[in-house]
């Protein structure tokens, strides 16, 4: 194991995507670079996610384009020709990441098998580290600076928005107004069991304008079924929708988020960004687990119908099933009703209230 004294030299982190994972990453990063200041640090990682992380200070990028294909391979290895990493830490369990692996030379290596016990070798032999099957997909990775004997670890983002973004928000938003934000879809086409229905949500930006003056402002990718999505929700309502979907950078989109009194997303990027930059996300979470994969910060005002879900698909519970079994059944975002949604808002808003108040104290 490596001590203050000899911390390593340099070590790699290889998480390709996505860009929810990437921002679960970051407080594994943070502690990182807390108790090894002076190590230095390589992250592989996929194009669209380093254009949010990118511009951490003290990381150097190395970006892995699966949109070429087996050259992708061929070009990461080349890129990292001759160069010898004392660690890596391969923080993704997919095919495509373990082998990228194989084309990274190191002295130590880890992934979620040897933290599992699975495969051992080299430092990481001495002392069992504690993982858990069943936690939040951030809590899996600071197992890895913990079995590096880095603890206790830090709850940090950092997530730096260069002041160009921030200003594009500014001139985007509405002025001296609270504003809600909606980021209602997910962006791939196969995964649109995701996806709450047009009329709940018009439905709870109508009671968000009524009972809390929020305006409400929709995000979103270029996807084309993303912006017909929005473009639904606005010709729903009478009430002035602001759409910025498909007309935002993930920076720009984060400083958006920043800026937001609240954000109600399903289980998205966006949602794991407006944690990451401290606003309360209200999660709209029946397809997947949210103890597994929600906005990590704001677990309590999430709404959670898995459990519903699971049972209406498999007739079980959640935990007679592997742990991030999603649900597929096009009904299953039904389970979530407008009155679930609200009772979060008010709680969320309440919360922000309480925070302020103690801030004039």
């Amino acid at each position: 194991m490596f001590s203050n004294r000899n911390d390593p030299r340099s070590l790699c982190l290889l998480r390709l995507s996505a860009i929810g994972d990437v921002t679960h990453v970051l407080p594994a990063l943070r502690t990182i670079q807390h108790y090894w200041p002076d190590t230095a640090i390589t992250w592989i990682i996929g194009k669209a996610e380093k254009s949010l992380v990118g511009d951490i200070p003290g990381v150097e990028f190395v970006v892995f384009d699966k949109d070429k294909g087996i050259k992708a391979f061929w070009d990461l290895k080349r890129k990292l020709q001759g160069r010898n990493f004392d660690v890596l830490l391969n923080l993704q369990k997919s095919f495509r990441a373990n082998l990228c692996s194989k084309m990274i030379c190191c002295s130590n290596y880890m992934d979620f098998a040897t933290l599992k016990g699975k495969k051992q070798k080299g430092y990481f032999t001495k002392g069992k580290p504690s993982l858990y099957d069943r936690q939040h997909v951030l809590e899996g990775f600071l197992e890895f600076p913990r079995s590096l004997g880095l603890d206790p670890a830090f709850l940090r983002w950092d997530l730096p928005i260069p002041e160009g973004d921030k200003q594009y928000a500014m001139r985007q938003l509405p002025e001296d107004m609270d504003y809600l934000v909606v980021n209602p879809c997910s962006s791939n086409r196969f995964r649109n069991y995701r996806n709450w229905r047009v009329e709940s949500y018009v439905e709870v930006i109508e009671q968000a304008a009524s009972k809390y003056g929020l305006r409400t402002v929709l995000t979103g990718g270029p996807a084309r079924g993303e912006k017909e999505f929005a473009s639904a929700i606005c010709s729903s309502t009478s009430l002035p929708v602001l759409n910025l979907v498909g007309q935002t950078t993930l920076k720009q989109l984060a400083a958006v988020l920043e800026q937001a009194k609240v954000v109600i997303s399903p289980d998205t990027g966006c949602a794991h960004i407006a944690n990451a930059v401290g606003t309360p996300v209200i999660g709209l979470y029946a397809t997947s687990n949210p103890e597994r994969t929600g906005p990590y910060l704001c677990l309590d005002i999430t709404v959670n119908r898995y459990a519903d879900a699971v049972y209406k698909e498999f007739g079980t519970t959640p935990d007679k099933l592997p742990w991030g079994k999603r649900v597929r059944i096009p009904e299953a975002m039904d389970l979530i009703t407008v009155q679930d949604v609200i009772d979060k808002l008010n709680k969320a808003l309440e919360k922000d209230m309480d925070l302020s108040i103690q801030n004039t104290l």
